[in-house]
């Protein structure tokens, strides 16, 4: 076979292709990325990990962590086929819009073992809300 096709159209994260060391996935509309429904940044210890929007909208949301505390957040609205890059130890998250559909290219050894998640507290949630106001 002289080339492969990939796609998904299902809901959430669907791993489409392993090449060595990477992976490219698919991350569409998911209630649990609703802004409400949010409950964690996440940050990869030994991978950046690329987004690329395909169709929708999608925002990504970096919290500004010190001793392990969320500080404060800022967002960023993706832009169609653009390559973002967000370098490895960075605590981030997203929202997307329904029609949303987000290319993911990461190595294919992230996974809970070498990320770290914190979740939101009350106050946590409130700075999170106040940045989509």
């Amino acid at each position: 076979m002289k080339y492969e096709v990939f796609s998904y159209d299902g809901i959430g994260y669907q791993k489409l292709m392993v090449y060595k060391d990477w992976r490219i996935a698919i991350l569409n509309y998911i209630d649990e990325l609703e802004i409400d429904n949010l409950t964690y940044v996440e940050a990869h210890h030994e991978t950046d990990e690329a987004f690329i929007l395909l169709k929708g909208e999608a925002t990504l949301i970096f919290a500004d962590v010190e001793d392990q505390k969320i500080i404060g957040f800022t967002k960023l609205n993706l832009e169609p086929n653009k390559v973002y890059n967000i370098k490895k130890n960075i605590y981030h998250t997203h929202t997307l819009s329904k029609d949303c559909q987000l290319l993911i290219v990461e190595e294919e050894n992230t996974s809970d073992f070498n990320s770290h998640r914190i979740y939101f507290n009350d106050q946590a949630k409130k700075k999170l809300k106040e940045i989509f106001e």
